[in-house]
């Protein structure tokens, strides 16, 4: 019988003898530290989300430090500038979350900026140069086409000023205060119209020298005479800063500043609502060009709002100003004037003599 050669039998695979140590691994299959997770969903929504929230501070801190009011909306936001520091400083909330360096550092600079910006004007420190010769109390309101004029006659009467600004006079309002101060407020300059057209200038001193700024609402201006020295007075009342009309905003105010800017020295008092606040270029003009002083930020009030006095939002910005060159500042305040939404300013003064 025929039999087929046996299978070889399989070769011994040599194996670690028992008790000996293990080769170190190869460079090449060494473990590698893993790589940090990638930025998670939510904080990179987070990191936008702060992205975003800057870019209106940052623009409108920007404006302001370059001393521009821009073009829409850029004069809008200047009278939210003091809040802006809210998206600002929740940017620089989302940005510490979201754990981004860079992003949470640019953030601490915005809010910083903007920050800044909305300080409220320090006391302006005025050396007084000579004798006080009359003390001056000053109104300047807006009743909003007449509906405040009640609230201000009886203002008025608690406070018997001796110049009162008024805007927005109507021709029942110009009646009204004409006819009741007729003993204690002879003297008036008023340009006459309906709704916000009319304005009217009280005072308890004989006018002169009138004149009205050329300007869609009425903003008279006089000569009074005040211890025998001549006192330039203006009512300014531009038109608003609303989207389409940024360009005639700009334009009347540099009228007010022209006018200012004509009559450089001697006393001066210019009032009303300005439509513009301490953190627009084109009031600050008017301030730089007549050398004249905001009474309230004479008196540390620059930042107490005067506007919007009635409907869902609380007043949030200073629009209504008393200014004044050759004048002390003895007190300024803010009374709320029903029927109207506009705060009115009671500023008392004192008339200084000449240097």
């Amino acid at each position: 019988m025929n039999s087929s050669p046996a299978d070889p039998a399989p070769e011994a695979t040599p194996g670690p003898h028992p008790g000996a140590t293990r080769e170190p691994a190869p460079e090449a299959t060494r473990e590698v530290a893993p790589a940090p997770p990638p930025l998670r969903p939510r904080h990179r929504v987070m990191a936008w989300a702060a992205g975003l929230l800057m870019v209106v501070p940052a623009l409108i801190t920007a404006c302001r430090a370059l001393d521009t009011d821009a073009v829409t909306p850029v004069p809008q936001l200047l009278a939210f500038l003091p809040w802006l520091t809210v998206p600002a400083g929740l940017a620089l909330l989302l940005a510490a979350v979201a754990r981004r360096r860079v992003l949470t550092f640019v953030a601490v600079l915005v809010l910083g900026a903007t920050a800044w910006s909305t300080v409220p004007y320090m006391p302006q420190t005025v050396i007084s140069y000579g004798l006080p010769l009359a003390r001056v109390k000053v109104i300047a309101s807006n009743v909003e086409f007449g509906q405040g004029t009640g609230s201000l006659i009886e203002l008025m009467r608690r406070e018997r000023p001796q110049l009162v600004f008024v805007s927005e006079c109507d021709r029942a309002c110009r009646g009204a205060l004409t006819k009741t101060f007729a003993t204690e407020l002879p003297h008036y300059a008023s340009v006459e119209g309906e709704g916000s057209v009319g304005s009217i200038l009280l005072s308890s001193y004989p006018l002169r020298d009138w004149r009205m700024i050329p300007s869609t609402m009425g903003m008279p201006g006089a000569t009074a005479e005040i211890a025998g020295v001549p006192v330039r007075l203006q009512l300014t009342h531009p038109m608003p800063p609303v989207p389409g009309q940024v360009s005639l905003w700009k334009r009347e105010l540099g009228r007010v500043k022209a006018a200012v800017a004509a009559q450089p020295t001697g006393p001066m008092l210019v009032a009303g609502d300005f439509n513009a606040s301490q953190d627009h270029a084109a009031f600050r003009g008017i301030l730089a060009a007549g050398g004249l002083q905001d009474a309230a930020r004479r008196a540390d009030e620059s930042r107490a709002p005067t506007w919007p006095a009635e409907g869902p939002l609380p007043p949030f910005v200073q629009i209504d100003h008393v200014l004044v060159r050759d004048f002390s500042v003895r007190e300024v305040r803010f009374p709320d004037l029903p029927g109207s939404d506009h705060r009115a300013v009671v500023a008392d003064l004192d008339l200084r003599g000449p240097r």
